[in-house]
């Protein structure tokens, strides 16, 4: 009898660590399987508070998610290529706009896309032309305070 409660508090434990590890995948947003899709990649002149995983939208509708953030290797220009992986049916004209827009006052940092009027659609591996960086609030701050506005 005393195996059986051993027995049963071992699996009610594995249980209760398999949810914790389920609810840990999905509020970190990690993926160990990467969803089928596309990838694109955008330049920006800063990418500052932007992180991997972070969505990607279009008209508030999530489409993609950023896969990663890196500097551009060309030494003459100091931008950050951001790579985007979206959704596989999700077709973007080739004049796109992506900014980098903040979610409410102090959120968390994401891509939206606004589709242009070009019949030419993006394929994977290209690169979305028209970007917008996100507003530096503290160097607006900072200009309006020492009065360089």
């Amino acid at each position: 009898m005393d195996c059986k409660h051993e027995i049963a508090v071992g699996v009610f434990m594995l249980a209760g660590l398999a949810c914790l590890a389920w609810l840990t995948v999905k509020l970190g947003k990690m993926e160990f399987v990467s969803r089928q899709g596309f990838e694109l990649s955008a330049r920006f002149d800063s990418a500052s508070g932007l992180r991997v995983g972070a969505d990607v939208e279009i008209a508030g509708v999530p489409v993609g998610r950023v896969i990663n953030i890196a500097l551009d290797p060309d030494p003459i220009r100091t931008q950050a290529v951001i790579r985007l992986r979206l959704e596989k049916d999700f077709q973007l004209s080739e004049d796109s706009i992506a900014s980098i827009k903040t979610s409410g006052l102090i959120g968390d940092k994401y891509i939206s896309l606004s589709r242009g009027g070009s019949e030419k659609t993006l394929g994977s591996g290209d690169t979305i032309h028209e970007t917008e960086s996100a507003v530096d609030l503290e160097s607006l701050i900072g200009k309006y305070a020492f009065g360089g506005v």
